[in-house]
Formats: structure tokens, C-alpha cells, sequence
């Protein structure tokens, strides 16, 4: 759970909403809410030790994870499954044509930036993140919540209208998914993907799938990449959700850029200031210094 500090939001854990049971082995989602003057959103366990920081140079793995529950392995901190096939060539694609290697490029490659928006959306920071992305002509990835989508389903054809991209972030942002059994996972990808498109209507299409913390396992990105996503990690953390101050969000974007291109902000779970001010410095900034902006590899 997120630690609570005189920054953070006051989050109260509802009862579990939803029970999968899977070879004989019962898995509840819990779904919170944040009571918070920031807005509502979900209550979301982020760990800063598992998934939500990014120390390997490149903001790659450095090796194989020996296997750590039923369906797969541990995760990496920025956003591998530390599987063979996470940094070398793309692996064999999918039934549906996507490669089921988890993605830390850009579609346009060079000097270019993924700006990748999580755990939303949120009717309170979503709109105020996309009039920033709208004002400096950034098209974004958002990586929703199942349950958030289907919460705000203006919000999301609210993103697809402005023409950014969805990624799948599952129906309860589990970072210990990768420990639980496989039918767990695929439900936890599917639903969220169900739920996503049908806010969306319009035959919009999720392209991306994130696991929360960097949870993946061989079997998650599987399944997302058998369903038409690309399993995507991310090169520079910066740990926004946990509210460190706009300078502080924008200054480690600065010092991770050369891990690589894929930036991870976030617009759920909580109030959202100082990342959309982060926005605001960054994305000039950015610009100034040549990059361009582009969506993540397919």
C-alpha cells in the first residue's frame, strides 16, 4: 500500500468486490477509493522496492528472474519480467501479430520520448492532464484501470478523441500478479481490456498492455500480445504518484532520460498537481532540447 506521509492522500479499502477462483485457489480483488479533496480514483498499492522504480542503467534487466509462484517470474523495476527475450531481439509475435516482448522503444526511434499516463481515469486530473499534453501537441498512452474506465466513460472517449493511444493496466492494479496462477492473469488483462474498449465504443482499440508494479510474466505478456497488445514497460520512473514536488518530478526526468524514451506519469490514485505542473515544465523543455514525441513501438 502507499505509505502515508503529510503529502499523500487518505485512502480507505472497500471490501473485496470480486473473488477468481482458479485451480482450487481463491484470489480477491479489492477495489478501494480515495476520499481525498484531490478527486476520487481507486486506492493503489504501488511498491518502491518491486516495480516502481528504475536503477539498471538503460532501464533494462540485467538477467534471467528465477521463477517466484505459479505462472511466472519477478518482476524487474522497470517494467520487465526479466525473461531472456526482454532485452534481446523481439520475440515471435502473437496469434494476433504482436510481439510478446515487453517494448522500450518508440514508434519513431531517435530522439524521441513516450510520455505514458497510469491508473486512470480520473474526471479530476485526466481532463487538466490533457489540456497540458493539448497545449504543447503531445499525444500520450494512457494505461487505464479496468474498473476506472468503465467508471468515466467520458473521460475515456474524451482520450481517444483527442487522438492519444490506451494500454490495458488490469482490473486491480495487483502488483504481486505475477505470483498468482495464470487464469488469474489472463482475467485480470481481459476484463480490464472488456471494460476498456466498451467505455471507448467506436470500435477504439487497446494496443498496449502494462503490468501494475512490472509484473509481467511470459504468460501475461501472452496473453495481452494474443489479444492485439503490446506488452509495454517504461525507461524513466518518475515516482509521481508518491507526490515528491513538481521540482523533484521534473528533475528526475531530466537524470533518467538517458535510460531511454519511455516516461512514466501518472493521472489516478490520487491528487495529480504536481504531476500535471511537472507537465508543464517538462514538455517546453523537452521540445527545447529536440526530442519529439511519439507513441510507443508496436
Amino acid at each position: 500500500m502507499a505509505r502515508p506521509t503529510a503529502h499523500t492522500r487518505r485512502i480507505v479499502m472497500a471490501t473485496a468486490t470480486a473473488a477468481v477462483l482458479t485451480g482450487g485457489v481463491a484470489a480477491a480483488v479489492f477495489l478501494g477509493s480515495d476520499t481525498s479533496a484531490d478527486g476520487p480514483g481507486p486506492a493503489l498499492a504501488h511498491s518502491s522496492t518491486t516495480g516502481k522504480s528504475d536503477d539498471k542503467p538503460g532501464g533494462r534487466p540485467s538477467g534471467p528472474a528465477e521463477p517466484s509462484g505459479p505462472g511466472g517470474d519477478d518482476s524487474a523495476p522497470d517494467g520487465s519480467d526479466g525473461s531472456a527475450d526482454s532485452t534481446g531481439p523481439a520475440a515471435p509475435a502473437g496469434s494476433a501479430g504482436i510481439s510478446e516482448t515487453i517494448d522500450h522503444a518508440t514508434e519513431s526511434g531517435g530522439k524521441s520520448v513516450s510520455i505514458t499516463i497510469d491508473d486512470g481515469p480520473s474526471p479530476v486530473w485526466t481532463p487538466k492532464i490533457l489540456a497540458v499534453l493539448k497545449q504543447y501537441g503531445v499525444k500520450a498512452t494512457f494505461c487505464m484501470i479496468g474498473p476506472q474506465a468503465r467508471a468515466n466513460p467520458a473521460m475515456v472517449k474524451q482520450v481517444v478523441a483527442a487522438g492519444h493511444r490506451l494500454c490495458d493496466h488490469t482490473v486491480s492494479h495487483d502488483e504481486a500478479m505475477n505470483k498468482k496462477p495464470v487464469a488469474y492473469q489472463s482475467t485480470e488483462v481481459l476484463d480490464a481490456q472488456r471494460m476498456i474498449e466498451q467505455a471507448a465504443g467506436g470500435g477504439a482499440k487497446v494496443q498496449y498492455f502494462r503490468a501494475p508494479g512490472g509484473a509481467f510474466t511470459p504468460d501475461n505478456r501472452h496473453t495481452a500480445a494474443g489479444h492485439g497488445m503490446r506488452p509495454l514497460g517504461w525507461n524513466v520512473d518518475t515516482k509521481d504518484w508518491k507526490q515528491p514536488g513538481t521540482a523533484t518530478i521534473v528533475n528526475t526526468v531530466k537524470q533518467q532520460l538517458k535510460n531511454g524514451p519511455i516516461v512514466l506519469f501518472h493521472d489516478g490514485g490520487g491528487g495529480r498537481a504536481q504531476t500535471v505542473e511537472a507537465l508543464k515544465e517538462l514538455l517546453p523543455w523537452l521540445s527545447q532540447q529536440g526530442y519529439t514525441f511519439s507513441f510507443p513501438a508496436v
